[in-house]
C-alpha cells in the first residue's frame, strides 16, 4: 500500500554539522500536516539510538521511510569505507523494519556547476573504469546490507553528480545486477537532470523502489538550462516548489506507478535554502501543507 511522507530537507535540513531546525519541531510540523512518516535526515539529525528514535516517531504515529547516504561510488580505496558507513545507516533503520537504504554519488564541484546543462554524450562523465568502481560499491553495499539486515539498496541519480542524466540512469541500471540495485525515482531530479519523470518510469519502472515526489518551476528551470545558474543557487532562488505549482504530471506519475504494483513510499520533497535572514519562501510548514493537499485532492493519495 503506498504511504506519503515528507522529508527533513523540506524544512532546509541538510548536513548535521550546519544550524538546522529542531528535530522535534520538523517532526511535530510533518504530522501536522498530515504525513504518514519521514526520512532520517543527516545522519545524527534524528536520534541515532533504536530506542530514542522509535520515541520520537512513535509520539507522532509517524513511521520511517528510509535515509540518504552519499558515498564515493567510484572510489575503490574507500569501498571497505562505503560500506562500513552504510551500514551504520541501515542498522538504526532496520530497527524501525524499514526495507530499503537510499545511496547516491557524492556531489562532485564541477558536475554541481553544470548541472541541469550537462551533455547526453558522456564527456562529462565517468569513464568506463569509473563506472565498473561504481557499480562494485554499490553492489559491496547492497550485499553487505542483504545478508546482514535483508535490506536492499536503490540508488537515487542527483543533480550534481555522476548520475544525473537520464544516459547516467539508464547505464547504471544496465551494468547493476537488478536483485542488489534498484533505483529512487526522484521526480524533481529527474526533470533538472533532463529525463522526464515518465519515461523513466516507462523504460525501469519495475526497477524502482523508493520515489521522492519533487516539483520544479517552469521559469526557473528555463534559467537553469539557459544560463550558466550554479545547482546551489538554483536552490536558494526556488528551483523547487509545492506540488502541483510546477512542470511536473504528479497524476500520471502516480498512475504508471500504480500500472507497476508500486507499493512503497513517497516521499515529498522541497528543497530549500532560506534567505540570508534565515527565512523560507514559502514558509516550510505551509508548502508541506499544501502538498499534501494537493496529492489527496488531485493525485489521489
Amino acid at each position: 500500500m503506498i504511504k506519503v511522507g515528507n522529508a527533513p530537507v523540506s524544512w532546509g535540513v541538510y548536513e548535521a554539522d550546519r544550524p538546522n531546525p529542531p528535530f522535534g519541531e520538523v517532526l511535530d510540523g510533518i504530522a501536522r500536516a498530515g504525513y504518514e512518516g519521514t526520512e532520517l535526515g543527516p545522519y545524527g539529525y534524528l536520534p541515532t539510538t533504536a530506542s530514542a528514535l522509535d520515541q520520537e516517531l512513535r509520539s507522532r504515529r509517524l513511521a520511517l521511510g528510509s535515509s540518504f547516504v552519499p558515498l564515493p561510488l567510484e572510489d575503490a580505496s574507500r569501498r571497505e569505507e562505503s560500506v562500513r558507513a552504510a551500514l551504520d545507516v541501515a542498522r538504526l533503520l532496520a530497527s524501525q523494519h524499514v526495507r530499503e537504504l537510499i545511496i547516491a554519488d557524492d556531489e562532485d564541484p564541477a558536475r554541481s556547476a553544470r548541472a541541469g546543462r550537462v551533455p547526453a554524450d558522456g564527456s562529462a562523465g565517468f569513464g568506463d573504469g569509473q563506472w565498473r568502481e561504481t557499480v562494485a560499491t554499490l553492489e559491496a553495499v547492497a550485499r553487505a546490507l542483504r545478508d546482514e539486515l535483508s535490506m536492499r539498496v536503490v540508488v537515487h541519480h542527483h543533480a550534481g553528480t555522476f548520475v544525473e542524466t537520464p544516459e547516467e540512469i539508464d547505464r547504471l541500471l544496465a551494468e547493476t545486477d537488478p536483485d542488489l540495485v534498484g533505483l529512487l525515482l526522484d521526480t524533481g531530479h529527474a526533470v533538472y537532470g533532463g529525463a522526464d519523470p515518465l519515461e523513466v518510469l516507462r523504460r525501469h519502472g519495475r526497477r524502482v523502489r523508493y520515489v521522492h515526489l519533487k516539483d520544479v518551476r517552469a521559469d526557473e528551470l528555463a534559467r537553469v538550462r539557459t544560463t550558466d545558474i550554479a545547482m546551489g543557487e538554483a536552490w536558494k532562488r526556488g528551483v523547487f516548489c509545492p506540488l502541483g505549482e510546477g512542470v511536473v504530471d504528479f497524476p500520471r506519475v502516480v498512475e504508471s506507478l500504480r500500472s507497476h504494483d508500486y507499493d512503497g513510499w513517497l516521499i515529498v520533497e522541497q528543497d530549500v535554502v532560506p534567505d540570508e535572514n534565515g527565512r523560507f519562501d514559502p514558509e516550510p510548514f505551509a508548502s508541506a501543507r499544501s502538498s499534501r493537499a494537493y496529492l489527496r485532492e488531485k493525485v489521489g493519495v
